[in-house]
C-alpha cells in the first residue's frame, strides 16, 4: 500500500467540524506508530516507503511534502475515503484502527516527545532511515498478549 493511502485514512479519522484536526507533525507520528505495529504484528510493513529520523521526529518525506503547505495547522479534510476498501484484510484495518484510537488522542508534540523516547529514533542518526528490523523489536516489545 501507498502510504499516502495510509496518510488520507489517518485524516479520514479526523473531525474537523468539532476541532479534531490533524497536523503534518501529527500526521507524520501516526504514520510510525501504524507501520510499527504493523511490523509488530504481521511482520511486513504497511506502506514500503522509508521512515526517516528527522530533528522533531519520524518522517514519511513523501506524506511531509504532500501537506508541507498546511505548516503546524491542521489539514484540511479534502476527501473521505472508505477504509474497507483501502486495506487488504480486516486485521489490518483493525490494528490501524486501535493504534489510531490509542495514539490519535495525543498531541502532535506529545506524540513528538513519545517518539523521542524510543529507541527507534533515538538509535537512528538524524536524515538516516529508521530500519524496519529496529521497529518491528521496538513495538513487538509493545504488543499485549490477550
Amino acid at each position: 500500500m501507498e502510504s499516502k493511502v495510509i496518510a488520507k485514512a489517518i485524516l479520514s479519522l479526523s473531525q474537523p467540524e468539532v476541532g479534531d484536526t490533524v497536523s503534518n507533525l501529527k500526521l507524520q507520528k501516526l504514520m510510525y506508530y501504524v507501520q510499527g505495529f504493523n511490523l509488530a504484528v504481521f511482520k511486513k510493513p504497511l506502506f514500503e516507503e522509508k521512515i526517516i529520523a528527522w530533528q522533531y521526529g519520524p518522517v514519511v518525506k513523501e506524506v511531509y511534502e504532500e501537506y508541507k503547505s498546511s505548516g503546524s495547522l491542521g489539514i484540511p479534510l479534502d476527501e473521505q475515503i472508505d477504509l474497507k476498501k483501502a486495506f487488504k484484510n480486516n486485521e489490518q484495518l483493525e490494528l490501524f484502527l486501535e493504534v489510531n484510537k490509542i495514539y490519535g488522542q495525543f498531541s502532535a508534540v506529545r506524540l513528538m516527545n513519545m517518539t523521542h523516547a524510543e529507541s527507534p529514533w533515538k538509535t537512528t542518526c538524524i536524515n538516516f532511515e529508521i530500519s524496519h528490523k529496529k521497529m518491528r523489536d521496538f513495538f513487538s516489545s509493545r504488543l499485549v498478549s490477550k
